[in-house]
């Protein structure tokens, strides 16, 4: 992993929080207790704080810049962006969205693949929004699908933290 400090801001990375060796996390950057960040991502607070809340994770490729507040158990999908945005306790931003400045993702909502959520937008909790400009598609009869994706990145963190290496060739 990469942790670079800028401007005399420097991450902090909580002991027991995963982040993998591929990853770069600059400046001003908070990761908390058993949250995982996966390879390729970017966490970038060079101007303004991020926090990676307990139990989030930032999957493959995503990126988070501006002021991003992922609170706990948030998921962030493969290559999805969360720019100067909040997404709240177990809500989901699905594969390739991105969620725009001063936009909330509700606790328990989810934003569809590949949707854009524009900015100031409240994504109100327990909806699943969708398209571009994202819209609310329907309330979630069972909004524990980012629960559940909590509880799978925490353990697949833990394994990777306690299993994975880097393999050497001659």
């Amino acid at each position: 992993m990469v942790l670079r400090a800028v401007d005399g801001m420097e991450p902090d990375v909580h002991p027991d929080a995963y982040v993998d060796p591929a990853a770069v996390v600059i400046g001003d950057v908070t990761v908390e207790r058993d949250a995982s960040i996966w390879p390729n991502v970017t966490l970038r607070g060079d101007h303004y704080p991020i926090v990676v809340g307990e139990e989030a994770n930032v999957q493959d490729n995503a990126v988070c810049h501006e002021d991003a507040v992922l609170r706990r158990r948030a998921t962030v999908g493969h290559s999805a962006i969360v720019h100067a945005a909040t997404v709240e306790e177990e809500a989901l931003v699905g594969m390739g969205a991105v969620v725009l400045d001063d936009a909330t993702v509700g606790e328990r909502a989810v934003v569809a693949a590949g949707s854009v959520v524009t900015e100031g937008t409240d994504v109100p909790p327990e909806t699943l929004v969708a398209g571009t400009p994202a819209e609310v598609v329907k309330e979630l009869d069972d909004p524990e699908l980012g629960a559940s994706a909590a509880d799978e990145y925490v353990m697949r963190g833990a394994q990777y933290a306690d299993t994975s290496r880097v393999v050497e060739r001659d």
